[in-house]
């Protein structure tokens, strides 16, 4: 036993040892009509004595048949075979070395293995194998397949790749589940179609998304790719919204609105109740019912039914009338009456606290320059202001932020004369004299009376007649004379007075 097996590994090993010897292209590849080489050679045959040799064809499932025979004693021989008339030696063998063969106008069926055989003493046979592969670029496709929505799978797309060779490779790429069924044909001139099926259980969710078919080719550079989308037929889904549970007696312009969706689009949409009975306060216009004006009428079941042409779909909203809680146009007049009302108390308040604070500011303004002290404060301290004895010059230590006023010498004898209208002159013994009357409101504004302070402070000065304390402006009026040039030099030293510091003012002037 142990014997036998040694010699059937010895066999191998010669057999291996030799087939080693024949060289040949393992794979050769070509289209229809291109001419194809296939070459030979015996690599070493040292000792070995070659005799003959033969280029057998075995296409794939059948018999083998031999296309091309030489023998150097005589010329090459072709016997019948479906090569015959375009094989040929190439080139034309001189020895028993390379004894290659070429085809012509190779054909599909051409393709298969092709065994190049030598006859040697004493080793015997010895060969080697080409595989011939024909090529040929298929044309790919693909499309989608309308379905209607249902609960059994059935193709939704379908992909094919034609003519073809080797066999094309179809894969799918997509987030709906399914599955592929893939076939091969093989036509008459070897060629291969393949066409694959993805099969689904097809719903109305699903419709509209992506699936691709891919198709690898050896013919091809990279993958051809198909994106497809899926075209499933459903009757309408209804929907019904605008309904918020709050539809009240009186309530106006409610409004509700039948959303549909399908395949093929929705055709037409119908309103109708329950009760068999529309409101008379309602309008249809579409898909939208609007309900003018809410009443008992509206208490029932609104449906909506939407058709396309697969089938028709509904949906349906009961309406519950309610008693209104509060009634929103009231609610609204009553809050704009009492923020309006308060707006209009505030704005009162403000007022009479300004009418409040200005009748106080006048009333010290009063007890502060009153009785006879308010022609005094008027006019500047109550001094002479000429020499004629007539009062009513400026001064130069009261508070002249009151009426301004001048005197006027002109040979008409005017008298004073006033910048603020509330004193009216008076002639007393032939001299011009100043009443005063009620001041207004705009004269006490103008008057920009000083804070109790300041008011207090010049009530001492005046009492003192501490004038050399006043620290008011220059004069801003000068009165003179103007009807008489020759009396300026009088007038001047008349007008001037020494007061207890040293300097001198005018009697005249006014200060502010």
């Amino acid at each position: 036993m142990i014997g036998l097996l040694c010699l059937v590994a010895s066999m191998l090993a010669s057999h291996g040892a030799s087939g080693q010897r024949v060289k040949v292209e393992p794979e050769v590849s070509s289209y229809p009509g291109q001419t194809v080489n296939l070459r030979c050679a015996f690599t070493d045959a040292t000792g070995i004595q070659l005799t003959m040799v033969t280029w057998i064809y075995e296409p794939k499932g059948g018999e083998r048949t031999n296309i091309a025979v030489f023998h150097p004693s005589f010329a090459p021989n072709y016997p019948d075979s479906p090569v015959k008339g375009r094989v040929s030696f190439s080139p034309s063998p001189s020895s028993m070395s390379s004894p290659s063969i070429a085809i012509t106008d190779v054909r599909m069926t051409d393709e298969g293995k092709y065994i190049c055989e030598y006859a040697s003493y004493p080793s015997g046979n010895e060969q080697g194998i080409t595989h011939l592969v024909m090529l040929a670029k298929p044309q790919n496709s693909a499309s989608i397949v309308t379905v209607l929505a249902g609960s059994t799978p059935v193709v939704v797309a379908r992909c094919e790749s034609v003519d073809g060779r080797p066999p094309a490779e179809i894969s799918w790429v997509t987030v709906v589940n399914g599955n592929a069924t893939t076939q091969k044909n093989t036509g008459a001139d070897n060629t291969v179609t393949v066409t694959s099926e993805y099969r689904m259980v097809p719903t109305a969710a699903d419709n509209g998304k992506d699936l691709s078919c891919v198709v690898g080719h050896r013919t091809q550079v990279k993958p051809e790719s198909f994106l497809l989308k899926l075209a499933i037929q459903y009757p309408p889904q209804v929907t019904i919204v605008g309904y918020d549970n709050n539809w009240y007696m009186g309530r106006t312009n409610g409004i509700l609105t039948c959303n549909a969706v399908g395949n093929p689009p929705p055709m037409t949409t119908q309103w109708k109740t329950m009760s068999g009975e529309m409101p008379e306060l309602a309008q249809i216009t579409n898909n939208v019912l609007k309900v003018l004006k809410v009443d008992d009428s509206v208490n029932t079941t609104f449906v909506c039914e939407v058709s396309n042409r697969i089938g028709t779909g509904r949906d349906q909203v009961t309406v519950v009338v309610r008693e209104p809680s509060v009634n929103p146009s009231n609610a609204g007049v009553v809050a704009g009456a009492v923020i309006g009302s308060l707006l209009a108390l505030l704005l009162v308040a403000a007022l009479i606290a300004v009418l409040v604070t200005r009748s106080r500011r006048q009333q010290q303004g009063y007890r502060a320059n009153g009785g006879s002290d308010m022609k005094t404060r008027m006019f500047g301290g109550g001094k002479k202001a000429s020499k004629n004895g007539t009062s009513g010059g400026a001064g130069s230590g009261g508070n002249n932020n009151g009426p301004m006023y001048g005197y006027n010498e002109s040979s008409s004898h005017q008298g004073l004369g006033e910048k603020n209208n509330h004193h009216q002159p008076l002639t007393v013994g032939g001299r011009p004299e100043i009443v005063p009357t009620a001041p207004t409101a705009e004269d006490i504004l103008l008057s920009n009376e000083l804070d109790d302070v300041e008011r207090r402070k010049f009530d001492e000065l005046e009492a003192e007649e501490r004038y050399d304390h006043f620290t008011g402006g220059a004069p801003i009026l000068q009165l003179r004379p103007h009807d008489q040039d020759d009396m300026i030099g009088e007038y001047m030293d008349d007008d001037m007075e020494s007061q207890r510091d040293g300097s001198v003012i005018s009697r005249t002037a006014v200060y502010v």
